[in-house]
């Protein structure tokens, strides 16, 4: 049932190979250095900076339009869908600010690590 003219590998062929161990996995992948934390984290603070912009001028933008309809279910829709947008766009400005600052610590981390293992 399990013939290799199927495309299914044997359990005997699995035992018999000899697997290789977590630390022959892990080391086989490249680590990721300073300098792709450090870009990483420009980035990602260039990314805040740009959506605090974006957040201010929509913050402008509805305090300038505002909406008046006669309706008071259309008021309270309009109202939640600003407060909506005002809010997503300042969770996307810390979201992008907080992932920048991690990753800059994260770099200052690497370049005092990469220190003492050439100290080592």
């Amino acid at each position: 049932m399990n013939s290799p003219s199927n495309g299914f590998k044997n359990e005997s062929d699995e035992l018999a190979k000899p697997s290789s161990s977590a630390k022959d996995v892990v080391n086989s992948e490249p680590r990721k250095g300073p300098l792709s934390f450090l870009s990483g984290s420009i980035t990602s603070l260039s990314f805040s900076v740009l959506s605090l912009f974006i957040s201010k001028k929509i913050i402008l933008y509805f305090s300038v339009h505002t909406t008046n309809y006669s309706s008071q279910i259309a008021q309270s829709i309009a109202s939640g869908f600003k407060t909506l947008i005002i809010g997503i766009s300042f969770l996307a400005t810390f979201t992008f600010g907080f992932i920048g600052l991690g990753l800059f610590l994260v770099f200052i981390r690497s370049l005092v690590e990469g220190n003492k293992e050439k100290i080592d």
